[in-house]
């Protein structure tokens, strides 16, 4: 779509020594996501995979769990008074039968870049209305190293954050080791999105033999969405949320905290990881 990335001009001091250069930017737009014609959330993001972001929130949010529930995806035509089409505004059309929730003005539907749906989800929320529950079949388990060795590889496949500085990743691997997606947002929540969306898209959920790195921190909202999921591991180079170990261990995802080479913490689910010593 070309909006990836913005220049805009900006004062350099190095050592003293002042300049005026252009600098190149994470772009950040708002995405309003309808459902059949009907405004359901506004979140903000960087431009592209926005079909994808739309069905993995639906799917974070228990609305769809399979691609046969999504009649179609399309940008709004006329979202500006005068009649432009802004790629800001996207609308799911769910496929017959496919009951929709009800919208209510009750809903938080505002979701900023760094927080998701903060607050409005609950630990038996969660539980009871995700329809992948995490399922060991066949069991999946991870060797520390392969875990260490994870974050290197995300970082060298960020392609706008080389050019940026300003994008959180996530992606998924395969319990080898293989990277299987990578997706880029200035919302670390909205890149999960992505990844789900796409796999969705695909035909691939659950997850369930895969494991979900991020780029920075596990919060509450990230764990939800690897549950929802159906994703086994979820690794992160950050500190997780106390809310996030909570959920971790109530649905069986096992969660990685402080992922920095051959350091981590284990937070829930250590069957999953290969320990050479009992604890």
């Amino acid at each position: 779509m070309g909006r990836v990335t913005a220049r805009r001009r900006t004062i350099r001091i190095r050592d003293g020594v002042v300049s005026s250069r252009p600098d190149t930017l994470v772009a950040e737009e708002p995405l309003e996501i309808r459902l059949n014609g009907k405004p359901l959330a506004i979140t903000m993001r960087t431009p592209g995979d926005d079909f994808a972001l739309a069905a993995g929130f639906l799917v974070s949010e228990g609305v769809i769990h399979s691609g046969s529930q999504v009649r179609s995806i399309v940008y709004c035509a006329g979202a500006t008074e005068d009649g432009s089409n802004t790629y800001n505004v996207v609308d799911v059309a769910l496929a017959p039968g496919v009951p929709a929730p009800d919208i209510t003005l009750e809903r938080n539907v505002y979701t900023t870049s760094s927080c998701g749906l903060c607050g409005k989800a609950s630990l038996d929320a969660v539980r009871t209305t995700t329809r992948h529950p995490i399922a060991d079949t066949p069991p999946v388990r991870v060797e520390p190293a392969l875990l260490a060795g994870l974050p290197d590889r995300l970082r060298a496949a960020q392609r706008v954050f080389d050019r940026t500085g300003g994008l959180h990743a996530a992606a998924l691997f395969s319990p080898e080791g293989e990277l299987l997606d990578i997706r880029e947002d200035v919302g670390r929540h909205n890149a999960v999105d992505k990844l789900v969306g796409r796999a969705l898209q695909d035909d691939r959920l659950p997850l369930s033999q895969s494991i979900l790195l991020v780029s920075g921190r596990a919060s509450f909202e990230l764990a939800q969405k690897a549950v929802m999921a159906g994703i086994p591991v979820l690794a992160a180079v950050s500190a997780p949320s106390s809310l996030a170990v909570d959920l971790a261990a109530e649905t069986g995802l096992t969660l990685v905290g402080f992922l920095r080479g051959p350091n981590m913490n284990v937070y829930a689910g250590d069957e999953r990881i290969a320990l050479s010593t009992g604890v």
